[in-house]
C-alpha cells in the first residue's frame, strides 16, 4: 500500500468529527491493505507502531532540513462523507513498508553515533516524502500523530473491515494486548480466528478502565449492589504467577519484573500454583500512611518503565513526575495490593461475576486486597469515599458487583470518583491544535500569581475545551498574543481560566516547584482580572 494513501485518509478522518465516517474510512484503508499489511496500517493509524518510541524527540524532527518530495498521486477514496484528493501524478512514491522498515531500522540505531545515523536515516526518507507524508512522520515519531483515530475507532474500522462484531475485537485486543496482530488475524481467519484467542499466563492482558462519576452516591444509585474500593495513589501492575515464576507488568504492558522484587516475594508467597492479579504498587512512609505518586516513582527511578494515572492514563494529559534528587521523599518501601483476580489455578474467571472474583481473591489474598466494602447503599458508600480520602488516598472506584471484567473500556461497570478542586489561572502562552483541532489555538500554559506580581506557570492542558470554546479563544488569544515561535505564542498575561484539577505535585519543571495533575478547563472568566487569580501559595497548598 502507498503511504500517501494512507496519509490521504487519516487527513480525511481528522477533518472530521463523524465518528461513524472515521470508522467507515479506516475500514476501506483496512480492506485495501489486506491481511498483509493491516497490522501494520491499523497500528500506524492510531499512532502506536510496532516499534514502539524508537529514540526520536522533537529537537531531532526540528532539526532535520531534508526538502519534500513533489506530491505524488492519490487515489480517490470511495468512502462516504470524506473528501480525499484527487491524483495528481503516475508516481508510485513511498510505501507503508518503507515507513515500518524505516522505524525498524531507526530503532535498531544504538551505541556510539546513533543519534547521528537516526538523523540520517529519518533525512533520507524524508526527501522522498511529500509534505504531507513528512508531516506525518514527524508527528508519529514524537507521539503526536493526534487525527481523531484513537485506538477505539481504529477497533471499530476493523471488526467493519472484517465484517465481525466489535466485541469479539476488543476482546482479542484484550487478551493479546496487540492492536496489529488482532488486525491481521481478524483480516484473515474473521471471528472464529478472534474468538480463538485466549488468556496465557505471561502474556499481559488489557486492563480494565473506570471512567468518572459525579459522586459516590450517584454511581451507587447507578449501580445498584456494587463493590466501593479505595483508589490508591500509585502504579498499576499486573502479576502472573505459574508455580515459582512471577513475572510484572504495568498498565502500558511493559515489564518490569526486575526492578520489583518486593512485587515477586509478595506474590510468590501467595497459597496458589497459578494466579494474574491485577492491583496498584503504592509507597508507604514511614507512618504508614501513603505516599504521592512522585513520591513513589522517585523510589523507582524516572526510567523505570512504570506509568500510572500521571503519566499514562486513561484521563489524559499531565505533567511528568519529577525524580531529581532535591524531591527525593520520605517512601520507604513499595507494597503492592490487588483489587482483581482473573485467573486462578487454571481456571479464567474474566466472564465471573466481579462479586465472585473478589470473593476468591479474598481467599488467597486477604491481607493484600484494597480496602472496600460490597453494598447497595449510597450512604454507606459515601462512607468508605470519606475514609478513603480522610487517610490521604485519591477517592473510590465504584463498580458493579456482577460486571465481567472488560479491558480498557470505559463503560459504565467501573466508575471513579474523586474530590476535585478549582483555580482560577492565568493563561501565559498557548500552542497551536493538531488533528481536528488543526486551525485553533489549543494547548494553553497555566500561571498563579507569583509573590513580585509575576505569573509562575504551573502546567498545561487543553482537557475540556468545546469547539465553541476553541474558537473564542483563538480569536482572544490572537489578540493577546505578544511573541510567536514555532511551537508556542506568548500572550500578555490577561485572560484567566477556571480549571478543574486532581492535584498538584511536586516538580522541577516549573519554577514554582509544582505541577498540576489532570487539568481540565471549566469556563474562561472575563470577569475577573489576572490581579485575583489563585497565588503559587494557593496551588502549592494542594500537595
Amino acid at each position: 500500500m502507498r503511504l500517501a494513501e494512507l496519509v490521504a485518509v487519516t487527513e480525511a478522518v481528522a477533518a472530521t468529527s463523524s465518528r461513524t465516517a472515521k470508522a467507515e474510512a479506516l475500514a476501506g484503508l483496512l480492506r485495501r491493505a489486506g491481511a498483509g499489511e493491516a497490522g501494520v496500517v491499523a497500528r500506524l493509524v492510531a499512532g502506536d507502531p510496532r516499534q514502539g518510541r524508537v529514540g526520536v524527540g522533537w529537537a531531532t524532527v526540528a532539526g532535520i532540513a531534508a526538502e519534500p518530495a513533489p506530491e505524488p498521486a492519490v487515489p480517490p477514496q470511495p468512502e462516504p462523507g470524506l473528501t480525499v484528493p484527487e491524483p495528481s501524478s503516475p508516481e508510485p512514491g513511498l510505501t507503508v513498508a518503507d515507513l515500518d522498515s524505516l522505524l525498524d531500522a531507526v530503532a535498531a540505531a544504538a551505541g556510539a553515533g546513533s543519534a547521528g545515523r537516526r538523523t540520517g536515516l529519518i533525512d533520507g526518507f524524508l526527501a522522498r516524502a511529500t509534505p504531507a507524508e513528512a508531516g506525518f512522520l514527524k508527528r508519529l515519531l514524537v507521539g503526536e500523530l493526534r487525527q481523531g483515530a484513537g485506538e477505539g475507532i481504529v477497533v471499530e474500522a476493523v471488526a467493519r473491515a472484517a465484517g465481525v462484531p466489535p466485541a469479539a475485537v476488543r476482546r482479542a485486543l484484550m487478551l493479546s494486548g496487540d492492536l496489529g496482530a488482532v488486525a491481521e488475524m481478524a483480516m484473515a481467519g474473521g471471528r472464529a480466528r478472534l474468538e480463538a484467542v485466549g488468556l496465557e499466563l505471561f502474556r499481559p492482558i488489557r486492563p480494565m478502565l473506570a471512567s468518572a462519576a459525579s459522586s459516590v452516591e450517584a454511581a451507587v444509585a447507578e449501580m445498584g449492589r456494587a463493590s466501593v474500593e479505595w483508589k490508591l495513589d500509585g502504579v498499576r501492575v499486573q502479576v502472573h504467577r505459574l508455580d515459582d515464576t512471577v513475572r510484572i507488568w504495568t498498565r502500558n504492558l511493559n515489564e518490569v519484573t526486575d526492578r520489583l522484587p518486593e512485587v515477586v516475594s509478595v506474590v510468590g508467597n501467595l497459597p496458589v500454583r497459578s494466579a494474574v492479579l491485577d492491583g496498584e504498587l503504592v509507597g508507604l512512609a514511614d507512618d504508614l500512611s501513603p505516599g504521592a505518586f512522585q513520591d513513589t516513582m522517585s523510589r523507582l527511578g524516572a526510567d523505570d518503565g512504570l506509568e500510572s494515572a500521571a503519566t499514562g492514563s486513561d484521563e489524559g494529559d499531565a505533567d511528568a513526575p519529577d525524580d531529581e534528587e532535591a524531591n527525593r521523599p520520605r517512601v520507604l518501601r513499595l507494597t503492592p495490593m490487588f483489587f482483581d483476580l482473573v485467573h486462578l489455578d487454571g481456571a479464567d474467571l474474566l466472564d465471573e461475576p466481579l462479586a465472585s472474583r473478589l470473593d476468591k481473591l479474598a481467599e488467597v489474598a486477604a491481607g493484600r486486597r484494597v480496602p472496600g466494602t460490597v453494598t447497595d447503599d449510597p450512604a454507606a458508600a459515601a462512607a468508605v469515599f470519606a475514609e478513603a480520602v480522610g487517610q490521604g488516598h485519591e477517592g473510590v472506584v465504584v463498580k458493579a458487583a456482577d460486571s465481567v471484567y472488560a479491558a480498557g473500556r470505559r463503560g459504565k461497570a467501573w466508575r471513579k470518583v474523586k474530590p476535585v478542586h478549582t483555580l482560577d489561572l492565568v493563561v501565559l502562552a498557548v500552542e497551536p491544535g493538531s488533528g481536528r483541532r488543526r486551525g485553533w489555538l489549543s494547548n494553553i500554559h497555566l500561571g498563579a500569581r507569583g509573590p513580585d506580581g509575576g505569573f509562575v506557570m504551573v502546567g498545561k492542558t487543553f482537557k475540556g475545551m468545546t469547539d465553541e470554546m476553541l474558537e473564542w479563544q483563538t480569536r482572544r488569544f490572537r489578540d493577546l498574543a505578544v511573541s510567536a515561535e514555532k511551537y508556542v505564542t506568548r500572550l500578555r498575561p490577561e485572560q484567566v481560566v477556571e480549571v478543574a484539577v486532581d492535584g498538584v505535585q511536586r516538580s522541577s519543571r516549573y519554577p514554582g516547584g509544582v505541577a498540576l495533575r489532570f487539568a481540565r478547563v471549566l469556563r474562561y472568566r472575563p470577569d475577573k482580572p489576572a490581579a485575583e487569580a489563585d497565588t503559587i501559595e494557593a496551588v502549592r497548598r494542594l500537595l
